[in-house]
C-alpha cells in the first residue's frame, strides 16, 4: 500500500466507496465522476503504479483485474449489449491516479474516439 494513494485508501477502507465486486486480489466501486450510465473503476488490492509495472510476477494481478471487469460487466448488466474497458497508462496516457485501474463502461451506445 501507498500511504498517499487514494485507491489504497478505498482499499484499507479510509475512503468510502460503492463498492461493485470484491475478492480476496481485487476491488471495484462506481467512478465518482461517470462519464457513462455505468462507470466502475476495477483496482488491484496491492498498489502497481501504471500497466508498465505489470511484469511477470504481477501477471496474475492483471489477470484478477481482467476476471474482475467481466464479474462487473454482468452484475451491472452491459454483458451483452456491450461495454469499453479502459487502461490508461502514464499522464499522456490519461492516467492520473498511479495505481493501476480498468474503468469499464456501458449502459448506452458509446462513441467511437478511436476512429
Amino acid at each position: 500500500m501507498a500511504e498517499d494513494c487514494i485507491f489504497c485508501k478505498i482499499v484499507s477502507g479510509a475512503i468510502p466507496s460503492t463498492k461493485v465486486y470484491e475478492d480476496d486480489r481485487v476491488l471495484a466501486f462506481d467512478d465518482i465522476h461517470p462519464l457513462a450510465p455505468v462507470h466502475v473503476v476495477v483496482i488491484p488490492k496491492k498498489h502497481i503504479s501504471t500497466l508498465l509495472d505489470c511484469t511477470e510476477d504481477r501477471m496474475d494481478d492483471l489477470a484478477a483485474v481482467i476476471s474482475a471487469v467481466i464479474e462487473v460487466a454482468k452484475k451491472k448488466g452491459i454483458d451483452r449489449k456491450g461495454f469499453r474497458t479502459v487502461l490508461n497508462c502514464n499522464a499522456e496516457g490519461g492516467q492520473v491516479i498511479f495505481h493501476l485501474h480498468a474503468h469499464v463502461l456501458g449502459g448506452k451506445k458509446l462513441a467511437d474516439e478511436m476512429g
